[in-house]
Formats: C-alpha cells, sequence, structure tokens
C-alpha cells in the first residue's frame, strides 16, 4: 500500500478554479483585472462555507503567473498579478490553517508558456543554444527542429524532463510554496510526464516536507502502475468519474459494478481521488438529465473509497456544459459572488427556490420539459452535500472501504462498503418500482420518499444504512 500523510486519509477537499472564481479570467466586461485589486482576498471570505459544506482542505487551480487561463505558466514564483501578490497568499494560507483546512496548489510542471522567460530565451538563443536544454526539441517537418508542445497548443512549450537543471527547478518552485503554507501539490498533465522523473522529484520534495500529498491527473491507462512508478499519493480516477455519471444516465448500472471492481483493486494499493465534478468536465447536474437522480451520484462521491474532492458550484447544483472549442471552458469555471449566500449555512431540506444571491453560470443546458421533475434548489443541493460529506466525516474507515454488489440489474443497485470491521450498505434506486430493503436497517440517511416508507427505498430514491461486515445479499438479483 502507497505510503502517504496521516491527515489525508481524512480529507475532503473543496476544489476551486481561482482565476475565473474571482472574475479574473475571462477578462472581465469592464477590463482586465489589476494587480491592486487582491482579488485573491475574495476567497477567504468563503472559507467557512468550505468548513460549513464538510470539507478539510482546498484545493486551488492555477495561482502562479501566466498569459491567461492559468496553464500557460509565467513565473512558478509569483502570484498571478490579476489575482494579487504574495502577500495575499499568505494572508489566505494563514487563514485557512485558522480553520484546520489544508491547501492544496495546482503545479504544472509539464510545460511554460510560450511568453515565460525560459522559452524566450530558448527561442531567441535557437537549437544549439544553451537555453534549448531545458525543452522538448522535435523536428519541424523541414528539416530542422523546433521545441515541443503540448498536445499541439502552440503556447505551451514542453520541458525536457531528463534535463538535471528541469528537475532542480521544479523541486526548488514546490519546496518554497510548501514553505509558505501549501500542503500538497496537484501534478498537472502528470500523465505526459515519465514517471522516473516524478519519482526522483517527488522523492527529493518529501526529503524536506515528509507531511506533502501529491495528486497526479492521470486521465488514462493503468493507475496503480503509475502510482507505483511514480511515488505520487494518488490519481484522479477519472475511469470511476464517468461510469458514476453514465451508469446513472444511461440506467446501467453494471457499467459502475464493473468500475467499481477495478476500484477495490487501486484501493489495495492507494487510494485514488474520486470526484464527480472538476475544472475541466461538464457539471454533474447537467450530465444527469433527470434531476431525481442527481443525489445518487453525490451519495457515490461520499462513500467510495477514496479521497473525494468537491467542484465549487456542485454543491449548489451549478449546471454548465464544458465545449471544444474556445472558450469552451468558461461555463464550468464561473465567477462566484464575492461572498457566499447569506442564507445558506444551515438550510431546509424542503426550500422552494434557490436563494436571490447565488450565481448562475451559463448552462447551454435545455430547460426540462413541462411535466418534467423539478430540479432541486441550490439550498436542497446544499442541504445533501452537507449531509452526506458529514456522514462521510463520521467514518473515516471509508477512505479505503471496498464495496460488494448485493443487487446489481440495470436501474437498482446496492452495494455494502467495508473496511476496518465496518459497514455501510448504500441502496440507488432509478426505477420506477419500489426496490425492496431489510426493514430492519438503521437507515442513516435516504431521499424524503425513502423515508415515509419501512423496508424499501422509493422509485428513484437512495439510502444508506448500517451492515454486517461480511453479510451476504439476497439471492435475486446479486452478483457474487
Amino acid at each position: 500500500m502507497t505510503p502517504e500523510p496521516r491527515w489525508a486519509g481524512h480529507t475532503i477537499w473543496w476544489r476551486i478554479y481561482p482565476l475565473g472564481f474571482v472574475g479574473a479570467f475571462p477578462e472581465p466586461p469592464e477590463g482586465p483585472a489589476r494587480p491592486g485589486e487582491h482579488r485573491l482576498l475574495r476567497v477567504i471570505d468563503w472559507l467557512d462555507h468550505a468548513v460549513t459544506l464538510g470539507a478539510s482542505g482546498v484545493a486551488l487551480g492555477p495561482i502562479f503567473a501566466s498569459s491567461s487561463h492559468g496553464y500557460d505558466t509565467l513565473d512558478h514564483f509569483a502570484i498571478d498579478p490579476r489575482l494579487g501578490d504574495d502577500s495575499d497568499f499568505d494572508r489566505l494560507a494563514d487563514a485557512a490553517k485558522e480553520r484546520g483546512l489544508r491547501l492544496q496548489l495546482d503545479g504544472v510542471f509539464n510545460h511554460l508558456g510560450r511568453h515565460h522567460p525560459l522559452v524566450q530565451d530558448a527561442l531567441r538563443q535557437g537549437p544549439g543554444g544553451d537555453g534549448a536544454r531545458w525543452f522538448r526539441q522535435v523536428p519541424d517537418g523541414r528539416g530542422r527542429v523546433a521545441l515541443g508542445t503540448f498536445e499541439g497548443h502552440d503556447q505551451l512549450v514542453t520541458l525536457d524532463h531528463d534535463e538535471p537543471a528541469v528537475r532542480a527547478y521544479v523541486v526548488k518552485v514546490m519546496r518554497h510554496w510548501l514553505d509558505r503554507g501549501a500542503d500538497a501539490w496537484r501534478l498537472d498533465a502528470a500523465y505526459s510526464v515519465p514517471t522516473g522523473f516524478w519519482a526522483d522529484v517527488l522523492a527529493q520534495v518529501r526529503r524536506s516536507h515528509p507531511d506533502v500529498w501529491f495528486e497526479a491527473e492521470v486521465i488514462h491507462g493503468d493507475y496503480a502502475a503509475f502510482v507505483a512508478e511514480s511515488s505520487a499519493d494518488t490519481v484522479t480516477q477519472y475511469e470511476l468519474w464517468k461510469a458514476v455519471w453514465s451508469s446513472i444516465e444511461d440506467g446501467n448500472f453494471f457499467e459502475l459494478d464493473w468500475a467499481l471492481q477495478r476500484h477495490n483493486a487501486m484501493l489495495a494499493t492507494f487510494a485514488p481521488a474520486i470526484f464527480v465534478g472538476n475544472h475541466d468536465v461538464t457539471r454533474i447536474a447537467s450530465r444527469i438529465t433527470d434531476p431525481r437522480h442527481l443525489p445518487h451520484a453525490v451519495a457515490l462521491l461520499a462513500v467510495l473509497g477514496g479521497t473525494p474532492t468537491v467542484y465549487a458550484g456542485d454543491e449548489f447544483g451549478f449546471r454548465a456544459v464544458k465545449e471544444e472549442r474556445m472558450g469552451g471552458d468558461d461555463a464550468i469555471r464561473p465567477e462566484f459572488p464575492p461572498r457566499p449566500p447569506t442564507d445558506l449555512p444551515h438550510p431546509p431540506s424542503g426550500t422552494p427556490h434557490p436563494p436571490t444571491d447565488l450565481p448562475h453560470p451559463p448552462s447551454g443546458t435545455p430547460h426540462p420539459p413541462s411535466g418534467a421533475p423539478r430540479p432541486p434548489s441550490g439550498a436542497e443541493v446544499f442541504d445533501l452535500y452537507r449531509r452526506l460529506l458529514g456522514l462521510r466525516r463520521r467514518h473515516p474507515w471509508l477512505h479505503r472501504a471496498r464495496s460488494r454488489a448485493r443487487v446489481l440489474r440495470n436501474r437498482q443497485y446496492v452495494i455494502t462498503l467495508e473496511a476496518d470491521g465496518a459497514a455501510l450498505d448504500l441502496a440507488l434506486n432509478l426505477d420506477d418500482v419500489e426496490l425492496p430493503a431489510d426493514p430492519a436497517a438503521v437507515v442513516l440517511d435516504c431521499d424524503a420518499s425513502s423515508r415515509a416508507l419501512r423496508g424499501a427505498v422509493a422509485p428513484h430514491g437512495w439510502s444508506i444504512s448500517l451492515a454486517e461486515p461480511g453479510a451476504s445479499g439476497d439471492e435475486e438479483g446479486v452478483v457474487t
């Protein structure tokens, strides 16, 4: 089992994309964000919201000086002027620590922005110059060499990860911000970097900061092998993310069960980073078109083994679609109000309408037809997240819990989560008929319709209950 800092086993991240969150990118209608505006400080006013939600850490997207969206870095040692300066970061780090919140930074170490001074030096000097050794060089098709780019993006110039100077530079950057108050790093585009590079660099950083936690962005491939070879603590579990929303949307829990079997194998060696939304994908409330089934995805996030992350706005039921075009990420990275809505800290479950001061990002998703189930209000979704993340915190053993199916049908699924001699049952019902359940089970949480029943989960409902470790399911519909 890959070692990780002890605090990671209790962590629930609340992830934000800072440049969008504070309205610095895309460029505001009134003109570019200016250095003196100290927009990063707006995040401090949302930290209590993260605590109320149930998070124990804040995961920041890129905050270092860049040309546009943050992933085209210009200076790893400077806060983006559109956000503020070093003193603003120090205030944010101190405020997070006062609330017991860990802080994760987004490290873009696969490439630099084309306007980075190192890239400009290499371009001026040409292929034979000393500056070119920092970058991967590739044939340009005309018998010459050029600086390599990341996945065809001309503005993102790829570093040469075999170059000792690059390794020393990344170690220096990581240590600098860990010294200033960060606790963890997200390794952007880690899948494009040789695992040997990570193994060397992360080992060096751990020698000076043994309590650091590393989350590697890996989309496809052998996750367990990547963790073993790179020494990262975890990887982004995109395979499970896809299985969660598509199995619910398509009414095919067999897909989710297959993904969870693979997830179980990963949990034998590391705790994957699990999520139902992030800054790179369509919002979960837009992926799942029947609003009655959104809670099913939230329940899975709350109880499955791994380290969960909530993408800011999902806890209000934001809807937005990622599009494959220039600016196609803007809708999923909206500006938030300077402060959280005042009427959301402890919302009643039956609040009929979302608070008026919630942001309403463009969705790109048609409104449901007349007569379709009503989408839950922002307050209702927030209440659901708060309850289920609270349940997660009361059962920290879920961090390493593995699942097994007790009932598996296309539209009905009951799984038992087990670890350390404890167990919970999660029942998910997408069907128009009730899903039978143990009438003697202690229900910890469920949808409102199921709460009125005994011995069943309501149509389109869900339930989480205590279970006996090692108990078997009913014969009908059980996978063994």
